[in-house]
């Protein structure tokens, strides 16, 4: 029952993130009509609020105010830091650049989990992280080996990975203590608050005939309940039962999926790179999650 449950957890996970990777698409769509990138996360949060507020609104607060304090911080490293970097970074570096050290979240949640919490730095993830790592690049440059250098478009890169894996291993002693929904909502409760403060010098650009076309409606539906609400609550149970570093290591996934997705949506190529690149990801991952 409990490998039954295991098993479970580890693919709902990999489904995560195979959603997560389709969310390129739907973003480049609503850039593509209009929307801004904080603009975008911002209608996205505030709509995953909403809904689960539905399902999660008895308890208002933490028991204490130290843990009232580590989810406001889960808020500012898993929702507004994480992505006010990541979008930046998408504005001054390649995209190719910010993807690949993006994927460096794993590498950085294990280290930090080995730190914080004392977890073993086991052989097989750090070798498989590194195996998936090298399938990230494949499939992201995929045919090209140019990296130009932004060092504050690949620093702020770097940060989002940082961002996340902190966040990962916040989670960690909190989903000890509270529900699942309950830590998701809070998260939501204080990106959407952080941003609030983010408008005061950059506002907030509210266009209600952009926000009124159909495929901006559906994107838009699409990030804040399946991608955001529903991937969130998630993935937060899924390092509540695998742990932080087993959790994260199917960040690797990500570019795979917005490979494919790319190629069926947008018509771009896959390239035998790509798909040599694909197999060292799912090999990588294999070798990570293997005992």
């Amino acid at each position: 029952m409990f490998k039954n449950r295991i098993l479970l957890f580890h693919l709902i996970t990999a489904a995560v993130v195979v959603i997560w990777g389709t969310t390129f698409v739907a973003t480049k769509v609503l850039l593509q009509n209009g929307l801004g990138p904080i603009d975008i996360m911002f209608y996205r949060f505030v709509l995953a609020y909403f809904c689960i507020l539905a399902i999660s609104h008895k308890r208002l607060w933490a028991d204490n105010w130290k843990d009232e304090g580590m989810l406001m911080l889960s808020g500012l490293t898993g929702g507004t830091l994480y992505f006010i970097a990541e979008n930046t970074a998408l504005g001054i570096s390649q995209a190719s650049n910010v993807a690949l050290l993006a994927c460096t979240t794993p590498i950085f949640t294990a280290l930090l989990a080995h730190w914080v919490f004392k977890d073993p730095l086991r052989k097989n993830m750090m070798i498989g992280s590194l195996i998936a790592l090298l399938g990230v690049g494949l499939v992201v440059f995929s045919g090209s080996v140019i990296l130009k250098i932004n060092p504050l478009g690949d620093f702020l890169s770097i940060m989002a990975a940082l961002m996340w894996a902190v966040y990962c291993l916040i989670l960690k002693p909190l989903g000890k203590k509270y529900p699942t929904a309950f830590i998701t909502r809070k998260v939501f409760l204080y990106s959407i608050l952080s941003l609030l403060v983010y408008f005061l010098f950059d506002p907030l650009h509210v266009q209600i005939d952009v926000l009124l076309q159909p495929v901006v409606m559906f994107n838009l539906l699409f990030l804040g309940i399946v991608a955001s609400m529903l991937c969130f609550i998630a993935w937060n149970a899924a390092v509540k039962v695998l742990g932080p570093s087993r959790t994260a290591n199917y960040i690797y996934v990500q570019p795979m999926s917005t490979l494919v997705l790319s190629s069926i949506i947008l018509s771009e190529v896959i390239t035998l790179t790509s798909l040599i690149g694909a197999a060292c990801i799912i090999g990588g991952v294999y070798l990570a999650e293997k005992e």
